[in-house]
């Protein structure tokens, strides 16, 4: 009896994300019996492709739990991948590219959680505000032009393509869980938690939610360039517009993935489930030879019916 009730409350306590892994898993069993061949010519490309929003959205996962958004970083991934291109043309090493771009992402994260934290301004206007402005400076300064011939030892980091896409999926798992092992058992990153339930109580407990705030925002910036590291080297050029619609795409796979929207709660294992399944359905799409517009459609109703369900769960939880 006891098993059946902790069993109950454990389905109860992560509905959001046994939905999306079930939707997840409803989508490979239709593809199973209308378009086997999916499994074979696409599937693995689709874990491929979503790696680096997969370790984009790690970020974004632990600023909506601190009750925040950043929209700004399909533009912070743009610049982190032209810097990237730009490094290796000049001959620099990968690995120190890679730590350049996250650096480079951090410190565009830092002044966002500046900006939020300690100066009292809603995330969503500032953020707002610093994508305009690092998007129309990328445009003065490239003038939409691509960084071409890059360094054969920069695409794939130079291991061929099998390889090379071997290890971008490594990494984004590597990030994924090494960032679900922290929020599971570092007391510095559950603060993040307390902070989006109420910051006034954590505050009382003796955690400094500004604090906490700013850390996200530079942890999200720090991934995002590392997300642009591993978009960029599957390309032979840099195209300056690579990021656009990303914070889009970002938010919608956290908050399917079980991510609460006004904060307190969410896991990395809901935001793997939300980016694989939002990324897999336009290639779905192409095998059932359905229409691509039919995309958008598809996203939009389950982002719908995910933040429908959140608000009524809210009511659930405080009857």
């Amino acid at each position: 009896m006891q098993d059946s009730v902790d069993m109950a409350k454990l389905i109860t306590r992560y509905k959001r994300e046994l939905a999306a892994a079930a939707a997840y898993l409803a989508l490979m069993g239709a593809m199973a019996i209308f378009a086997p061949a999916f499994f074979r010519d696409e599937f693995a490309g689709t874990w491929v492709w979503m790696s680096p929003v997969l370790v984009a959205a790690v970020g974004m996962t632990l600023v909506i739990i601190a009750r925040h958004i950043d929209i700004s970083i399909g533009s912070q991934f743009c610049i982190c991948g032209v810097l990237a291109g730009l490094l290796a043309k000049a001959g620099i090493p990968v690995p120190l590219v890679a730590v350049a771009a996250i650096g480079a992402g951090a410190i565009m994260g830092m002044a966002n959680g500046l900006l939020v934290a300690f100066s009292g301004l809603p995330s969503i206007v500032v953020t707002l505000a610093t994508m305009v402005a690092l998007r129309e400076s990328l445009r003065w300064a490239r003038e939409g032009e691509a960084v071409r011939h890059l360094p054969a030892n920069f695409q794939w980091f130079g291991l061929g393509q099998r390889s090379g896409e071997v290890l971008l999926v490594f990494i984004a798992a590597i990030v994924t869980g090494s960032f679900a092992w922290a929020m599971r058992y570092l007391a510095g990153v559950r603060a993040i938690f307390a902070v989006g339930s109420d910051s006034d109580a954590a505050r009382l407990a003796g955690i400094r939610p500004r604090h906490v705030t700013f850390a996200t925002f530079v942890i999200l910036g720090g991934l995002v360039g590392l997300a642009a590291v591993l978009n960029a080297v599957r390309f032979p050029q840099v195209d300056v517009n690579a990021g656009n619609g990303l914070e889009l795409a970002v938010i919608a796979a956290v908050v399917v993935g079980g991510t609460a929207i006004n904060g307190g709660r969410g896991t990395l294992l809901g935001t793997l489930m939300g980016v694989a399944l939002l990324t897999t359905i336009g290639p779905a799409l192409t095998f059932l030879h359905l229409p691509a517009q039919w995309e958008r459609a598809a996203q939009g109703a389950i982002i719908l019916a995910a933040v429908a369900s959140d608000r009524a769960i809210q009511p659930m939880a405080g009857a």
